[in-house]
């Protein structure tokens, strides 16, 4: 079942940059990576789910309603954490998650106050008296407080230092497993790693590729760096290499074929030197990210 649908979704601002012609979904109890670099349309698609700001052309649903003219109905089961964080300062933390709780009903107090807890998030305090972190932690006990089936997050682990860092990453899991979905934007490549079962890579408001984690998992994908007589550039090419980068006298490249075949090739030319290392999946992502030298 879809838990989020976006179908030719575009939002343009005229000359600055939006989204075009986005489509994708997102399943229930899964965790969603939505990865891009800085102005490539993650954030506007988000407003545009949560009807912060209005398409100009497309549609998005959430749980089957439409996000413009349900959004109502939606915003009772759907909860939100955004990169930035901004209360009202003269507010105390303890009447800011009291208000939060007055939106919902059949509020577990227990399960509030284990947020709580877990998340380090001082009740007395002024909000003005808060750290980035501080204030990012108490957005996020804001959020979960309703056991929500939707949860969408902006850079979530912005501000939060390693250990609370740590502690959300086992709280999503948990949420995954009792059937909460998850909608991940994050310049983290290595928390999306870590975290999702499938992401979405947008670029220059296009989407360009929607991947299930354990398919990057299963290429292997391989850095072999080497120094050579002569030139098999071609025959490189030819057998599956990508992302030729030429230093001098050496040549690095991705591999994720027959690696026999690769040796085999190399056996018809004078090696200097060889290092083959496998990548992470963050850096198979990065390449998503490069623009293509010419």
């Amino acid at each position: 079942m879809s838990i989020i649908e976006i179908k030719n979704l575009t939002k343009s601002y005229g000359k600055n940059r939006g989204i075009e012609d986005v489509s994708l979904n997102v399943n229930e109890g899964e965790i969603f990576g939505f990865i891009g670099p800085n102005g490539a349309g993650k954030s506007t698609t988000i407003k545009v789910l949560l009807n912060f700001i209005l398409p100009s052309a497309g549609e998005a649903k959430i749980f089957d309603l439409d996000c413009m003219s349900e959004t109502t109905k939606i915003k009772e089961h759907i909860s939100y954490v955004p990169s930035e964080v901004r209360y009202y300062d003269n507010m105390k933390v303890r009447e800011l998650i009291n208000y939060a709780k007055s939106f919902h009903q059949d509020i577990d107090h227990v399960y509030t106050e284990e947020l709580c807890k877990n998340f380090g998030v001082e009740l007395n305090k002024n909000i003005s008296e808060l750290s980035l972190g501080n204030k990012k932690k108490v957005a996020i006990v804001q959020a979960l407080l309703h056991k929500p089936k939707l949860l969408i997050l902006d850079e979530p682990t912005n501000g939060l230092d390693p250990l609370i860092q740590q502690k959300l990453a086992q709280t999503l899991m948990d949420l995954k497993s009792k059937g909460t979905t998850i909608f991940l934007s994050s310049h983290n490549l290595t928390e999306v790693e870590a975290f999702c079962d499938r992401v979405a890579i947008i670029k220059e408001g296009k989407i360009v590729d929607v991947k299930n984690i354990l398919d990057f998992a299963s290429k292997k994908v391989k850095q072999v760096t080497l120094s050579f007589s002569g030139n098999m550039t071609e025959s490189l090419t030819t057998l599956g290499a990508k992302n030729l980068k030429f230093n001098q006298d050496k040549v690095s490249f991705n591999y994720t074929g027959d690696i026999n075949k690769l040796i085999a090739l190399m056996a018809n030319h004078k090696i200097d030197d060889l290092i083959i290392e496998e990548k992470r999946l963050s850096e198979v992502f990065m390449s998503y990210y490069e623009t293509e030298e010419k």
